[in-house]
């Protein structure tokens, strides 16, 4: 990949503190199961994907709110400390920091419950944040596990701006027409994309088939995610599946945010919605052999091994 120019990506999203608990299998209702590993680690969807884009290369300022708890201090430390840009990171006195719960099983798969705390209580002026930074900005990441409204008017903002918007509709709610054109680019998952198109996703047939639905929906790039078999991405007039990079995974928690960080550097860099794709299927992919959400974005010397080296 030649890089002409530093990126400058603009991130309004969670910041969330993870705890995370893993074993052997995931409890029934009213069960208790003896866990293997407890650890907490600094994540949030937004937050993870700033600091995915940050290692890969791009210039990173990051939109959002923690409490005035001692968790919150540390997010936010943890931030400044990967060279994200921390100044429109907000401190909410009321509402303590966003949580979000996390359990793995044997097979690293995992199941979250994400409270979301001060993150939901951004408003104006994280917005206006948002406009003051996308004057010199090349793309914009949202997610959902901020207040989608507010995500949505800053996609409006975006687009006033002529910058691309990159979104990655977790946890899923349904959106309008109107909302998928303002998105642009939209990454969910399989069960993110069943949620919103009603496509039961299984293997690339169907991701296709859930990949065209969104497109028709709005969504100028529809890019589903589908684990260990890949990905597939659809515009208005390519379906592709790209097949997912052989690794040996140990933790899946963040695989998706380091995705979409690839993503979102590769497009700001100029790259075809192909490459793009492949590239944050690479980050994706190196972000799996590595434990944590924020620990495990990977560099961009990595990611440039994985997708040159296989070509």
């Amino acid at each position: 990949m030649v890089v002409e120019h530093s990126a400058k990506i603009v991130v309004l999203g969670s910041i969330n503190m993870d705890l995370v608990a893993a074993a052997h299998r995931i409890p029934g209702p009213g069960e208790t199961v003896i866990g293997t590993e407890f650890r907490t680690t600094p994540g949030g969807k937004g937050a993870n994907q700033a600091v995915a884009a940050c290692r890969l290369g791009a210039k990173v300022t990051m939109v959002g709110r923690v409490g005035s708890d001692p968790f919150g201090t540390e997010l936010v430390d943890n931030l400044a400390g990967t060279g994200v840009d921390i100044e429109h990171v907000h401190t909410d006195p009321s509402t303590p920091s966003g949580v979000a719960i996390i359990l793995l099983d044997e097979h690293q798969q995992n199941f979250i419950i994400g409270v979301y705390g001060a993150n939901m209580q951004l408003d104006e002026r994280e917005l206006d944040a948002v406009r003051t930074e996308l004057s010199d900005a090349d793309v914009l990441m949202i997610q959902m596990e901020t207040p989608v409204e507010l995500s949505l008017r800053a996609a409006a903002i975006a687009k006033d701006f002529g910058v691309r918007v990159v979104m990655d509709p977790a946890p899923p709610s349904q959106l309008s027409q109107s909302s998928y054109r303002l998105a642009g680019v939209v990454t969910p998952n399989q069960s993110e994309a069943e949620v919103l198109t009603g496509v039961v996703v299984t293997e690339p047939t169907s991701a296709k088939t859930a990949a065209r639905a969104l497109v028709d929906l709005g969504a100028k790039v529809a890019i589903v995610k589908i684990g260990e078999l890949g990905v597939v991405y659809a515009t208005n007039d390519t379906v592709e599946h790209i097949p997912a990079y052989t690794v040996d995974s140990i933790d899946t928690v963040g695989a998706g945010d380091a995705f979409a960080g690839g993503v979102a550097v590769a497009l700001a860099e100029g790259e075809t919605v192909g490459d793009a794709v492949r590239f944050g299927a690479a980050a994706g992919a190196i972000a799996v052999t590595k434990i944590g959400a924020q620990d495990s974005m990977p560099y961009r010397a990595e990611v440039d091994d994985l997708v040159f080296g296989t070509r």
